[in-house]
């Protein structure tokens, strides 16, 4: 019987990595319009007096830069998808920008907060007519972006697994999920200043303006918080969602005489995962033999596994 060669015992760690995302395109004609309204919303806030409006165009500015964060970390991903300093590939690149961009959304909440703050007692005059008419078209380029963005982050998907362990497992594209993010709060930020300006303009309620300001940088803050904690959670390497490492211990220890006795199973990259697993056995078999019982949707797409006779 032929043996296997060392050579052919070796695998890449690319894991798909070297693919174009889908949510890579659509990302690039999102910050092309969203620096764009930026400009526009920058210039009318200073112009027209409108902080809810100047809020709205500087949180369109951290999106920009997010949005770029995000293009500049597929680009690398793929680029660099088959260098062997990456111990799994350069899945981790996503997390690591989603990250990024989450932290730059909670600092730019901030500034929102505490422009606010200043506005609210120390009102300037607003020129409403003009000030809606530019939120109402920001509030249309989120919307627009949000379609381009919102398919992507429901579906982005370049594994073959169920409807059911994407539910489950709550796994995404932390790259893209913090750019739909963006968008998302744009459009709110964007929605708050034209209710603001409403207020102000026909019941003279003029601190709803600064006031908007505050409700939409809590609700950024939020957003970003929660981004921070999930993506963290992957640059730390926390283990798999509870549900996962069951499945797997259940598809394991199936087999009477098996006993999994430790057990790590964690993200290296959007939808894939890694897997260190020690069985004790009473029938000891090759590791391939426990790898095969492992279910394929999972998606652990690297595995060892450590076989110990029962004594």
């Amino acid at each position: 019987m032929p043996t296997k060669t060392t050579h052919q015992w070796q695998h890449d760690h690319i894991f798909g990595q070297d693919k174009v995302r889908p949510g890579e395109r659509r990302t690039l004609w999102v910050i092309f319009i969203t620096a764009t309204m930026m400009v526009v919303e920058i210039a009318t806030g200073l112009a027209y007096g409108s902080m809810a409006l100047l809020a709205d165009g500087l949180h369109m500015g951290s999106h920009t830069a997010a949005l770029g964060i995000a293009t500049i970390a597929y680009v690398y991903t793929r680029r660099c998808a088959a260098d062997s300093r990456f111990c799994f590939g350069t899945g981790k690149v996503n997390a690591f920008a989603g990250y990024t961009s989450a932290v730059l959304l909670a600092l730019f909440a901030l500034l929102m907060a505490w422009e606010s703050v200043t506005r609210l007692f120390n009102p300037v005059a607003i020129a409403f007519d003009q000030a809606i008419v530019v939120a109402v078209l920001g509030l249309i380029v989120n919307g627009a972006s949000m379609i381009m963005l919102g398919d992507h982050h429901n579906h982005d998907h370049d594994h073959p697994h169920t409807d059911s362990h994407h539910h489950s497992h709550g796994h995404a594209d932390h790259n893209l999920r913090a750019a739909y993010f963006h968008v998302l709060a744009d459009a709110l930020t964007s929605l708050l200043a034209i209710f603001a300006l409403l207020a102000g303009k026909f019941m003279g309620l003029n601190w709803m303006d600064p006031a908007m300001g505050i409700v939409g940088a809590v609700l950024v803050a939020r957003w970003s918080l929660g981004l921070i904690r999930d993506t963290s959670g992957i640059l730390l390497d926390h283990q798999a969602p509870g549900v996962m490492l069951e499945q797997t211990r259940t598809a394991i220890e199936s087999i009477d005489g098996n006993r999994i006795v430790d057990l790590h199973i964690w993200s290296i990259g959007p939808d894939i995962y890694s897997a260190t697993i020690a069985v004790v056995s009473d029938t000891p078999m090759p590791p391939e033999y426990y790898k095969g019982l492992i279910p394929v949707d999972l998606g652990i797409v690297h595995t060892i596994v450590e076989v110990h006779p029962r004594t």
